[in-house]
């Protein structure tokens, strides 16, 4: 595990299975890491929408839910109509709030300054927490990972093959990042970056697809979505 072999072969196989996606294509994911391009505020909130209606969500569900939503906000739909499709309160407010003010959220977005600046100020938008931030900060482009359960898993894996591993911080909380499973995640996308060549936020959409989808032996057993 661990190498570029083994990663490429996780990459292969989700596309042949035609897992090969998160709001957007692999190769989109890709191509924006590689170049970030500055998206419409129209967008900008679309890709709002999707990881606010992603979390806890299957991304098949996920994208067509989104489909339909971003369909009739353009539509003119108001937030009872948007109720109607999607029966959240929560989520629904969250996501009719970005859209009406996409333009000023938006400009705001684009003119922080650094990764930090950008991702405080996402973290303040509706419905929008740490991991979601990160998933969101990767999707508008930046190169940055989400630190969901699946990575933490594979992080603990990954530093389970080192002499540093800890026993005792092998227990994942979903909703507090512990400090020690976040180095040994960071330490897993360096190592995978220089195995690869890749950008840490491809990676991590990788294989936080391959762990989801049961393609990592060594995360079958005890895991569920």
């Amino acid at each position: 595990m661990f190498d570029a072999d083994w990663f490429f072969d996780l990459e292969k196989n989700l596309r042949a299975r035609g897992l090969d996606s998160d709001s957007k294509t692999f190769d989109e994911i890709r191509e924006m890491l590689a170049a970030p391009i500055r998206l419409s505020p129209d967008c900008f909130a679309d890709e709002c929408a999707y990881v606010i209606l992603a979390g806890g969500f299957s991304q098949k569900t996920a994208k067509k839910i989104h489909s339909v939503i971003c369909g009739a906000l353009r539509a003119g739909a108001d937030v009872n109509a948007l109720f109607q499709i999607f029966h959240n309160k929560n989520k629904v407010n969250a996501i009719y709030k970005i859209w009406k003010n996409r333009e000023s959220f938006c400009t705001e977005y684009y003119a922080q300054k650094t990764l930090d600046d950008k991702l405080n100020f996402i973290q303040k938008l509706p419905h929008i927490g740490k991991i979601t931030a990160n998933h969101l900060a990767r999707n508008l482009g930046c190169d940055i990972v989400k630190y969901d359960i699946w990575i933490q898993r594979l992080g603990i894996a990954f530093a389970m093959q080192s002499t540093e591993f800890r026993a005792q911080s092998s227990v994942v909380d979903n909703t507090k990042l512990n400090p020690e499973i976040k180095k040994y995640c960071d330490d897993m996308f360096s190592h995978l970056a220089a195995e690869t060549g890749l950008p840490r936020g491809y990676i991590d959409v990788v294989l936080f697809r391959a762990a989801q989808n049961h393609l990592i032996e060594e995360l079958k057993n005890g895991c569920k979505d």
